[in-house]
């Protein structure tokens, strides 16, 4: 399993500003938490996604927002019908329209400000193919990458500082027992007990993900306790 550091730096913090925003605007529902929680989970997923189909940066963090809107509006208005397939469908539909919106919006700019809009067509062309095979491939390869990270976040809470160290070094960048023992100064058992111990929490976290994801949601998506 290839597994990556889910600290990425400068993209971690535009998602943290991009989770305030969004919070705020929920400031009023009793299942913010909840909706914390979900944002936590699937921000990477939308956001690659809305990338790969060809969007700048600053309007793929709005795809994110919107997409959790729309998914947090219908959920509690009980619009989502269970019988049409499961979340994971459900995600991939609305993020396909919250990216068409913004293609449709770049048609209408362009076309206010010329009379050409052949580059913007060929995008609308790429966008109504997205339940089509080729995006369908993209998403389930995010989708995969996504559930390791989301996984690795959520364990990464659970475990102490030191532990989560040892896996990350060990697992993530393959570093050599023996130089981690001396780097973080521990005992080669507590490498592999940490080791031991955070593999099958992540194992654990990815398998109740991928439950998640194949299961009709709730009417308030599950809080991780």
């Amino acid at each position: 399993m290839t597994i990556q550091d889910p600290d990425d730096g400068e993209l971690e913090k535009y998602a943290a500003r991009t989770r305030r925003s969004l919070i705020l605007r929920l400031q009023d529902w009793q299942d913010r938490r909840s909706w914390d929680e979900f944002y936590r989970t699937y921000w990477r997923l939308i956001y690659a996604v809305a990338i790969k189909a060809g969007l700048h940066d600053d309007e793929a963090w709005d795809v994110v927002q919107e997409t959790i809107l729309t998914i947090a509006k219908q959920s509690r208005k009980g619009i989502y019908d269970p019988e049409r397939g499961s979340f994971k469908l459900w995600l991939w539909k609305v993020t396909g329209w919250r990216i068409n919106d913004r293609f449709r919006r770049h048609r209408k700019e362009k076309l206010l400000h010329s009379e050409d809009d052949g580059d913007d067509g060929e995008q609308l062309i790429r966008m109504e193919d997205f339940t089509g095979p080729s995006f369908e491939q993209i998403w389930e390869k995010e989708w995969q990458q996504n559930l390791i990270k989301a996984a690795l976040e959520r364990v990464k809470s659970k475990v102490s500082p030191k532990q989560y160290q040892i896996f990350y070094y060990l697992v993530i960048k393959g570093m050599e027992s023996s130089k981690v023992r001396h780097m973080l100064g521990v005992s080669i058992a507590g490498i592999y007990i940490a080791k031991h111990r955070v593999s099958s929490m992540l194992r654990k976290e990815i398998a109740n993900l991928k439950e998640e994801g194949e299961k009709p949601l709730p009417s308030s998506p599950p809080v991780n306790h």
